[in-house]
């Protein structure tokens, strides 16, 4: 009868621990998944956008919630700028007063927002929270924010690479059609200087070979105006992301 007692003891025992235990796993399978970048720049005047993304186990509904907070530097109060719940409901008073725009979509998994016209003053650390019951255990990431005005360095360094990118692909069209016109001219000081007379269809040749030449001087121009577009393209897209 003791042996028996003792098993039902240890049994008794047992049971708040395999509870703790269920409750740990439900609470893993229903937590978030929230990710933000960890630093973000951006510059006076132009729209910075802040991003986070979330993963849950639930499918979104309408109870979904989405908060983003600020904090100034140095500082421990925190500021209410974006709240989220079936509709976007931005800060209408404080720092952020009519500035942040939602950008996010809640069943793609984005929590993102934008702020327009930053100032230096912007500057803080920026938190983004979603619960989206019965997911509501999660991280809370922090975003850094750095603001500053654009310098007349990062102003000149711009110019200087557009313009790389516009005369390197015009100096190599002009290269290719001198040196092309360079041999024709040679071939015909040779010829001239042995006394060679062209036949009426060797001169005929040579237009077809003159209008050829035109044609692929022309080739080469639309190719490298395709380029320059191209790059200045790419130029364009990485200095709006940067």
């Amino acid at each position: 009868m003791q042996q028996s007692g003792a098993a039902g003891g240890r049994g008794c025992a047992l049971f708040p621990l395999l509870s703790v235990l269920f409750f740990q796993g439900v609470y893993v399978v229903l937590s978030l998944e929230i990710k933000a970048d960890a630093h973000v720049r951006g510059y006076v005047g132009e729209k910075i956008k802040l991003k986070c993304t979330f993963k849950s186990t639930s499918a979104v509904t309408d109870k979904l919630t989405i908060d983003w907070t600020y904090r100034p530097p140095s500082s421990s109060r925190t500021e209410s700028i974006f709240h989220y719940q079936s509709f976007q409901y931005p800060s209408t008073a404080g720092t952020f007063r009519d500035r942040i725009s939602w950008v996010g979509n809640v069943y793609k998994g984005d929590a993102s927002i934008s702020i327009s016209n930053p100032t230096i003053k912007d500057n803080g650390t920026f938190s983004c929270a979603v619960k989206n019951p019965p997911d509501v255990h999660h991280n809370i990431p922090m975003t850094e924010l750095t603001v500053t005005e654009r310098g007349f360095g990062t102003m000149l360094s711009s110019v200087a690479l557009l313009s790389i990118l516009v005369f390197v692909p015009s100096a190599v069209v002009m290269v290719l059609l001198l040196v092309r016109m360079g041999r024709k001219a040679a071939g015909l000081k040779k010829r001239s200087k042995s006394g060679y007379k062209k036949s009426s269809i060797e001169v005929s040749d040579d237009t077809d070979q003159e209008e050829e030449d035109t044609c692929m001087g022309r080739l080469c121009v639309r190719c490298a105006e395709c380029l320059v577009r191209g790059y200045v393209e790419q130029y364009t897209l990485v200095d709006r992301k940067s």
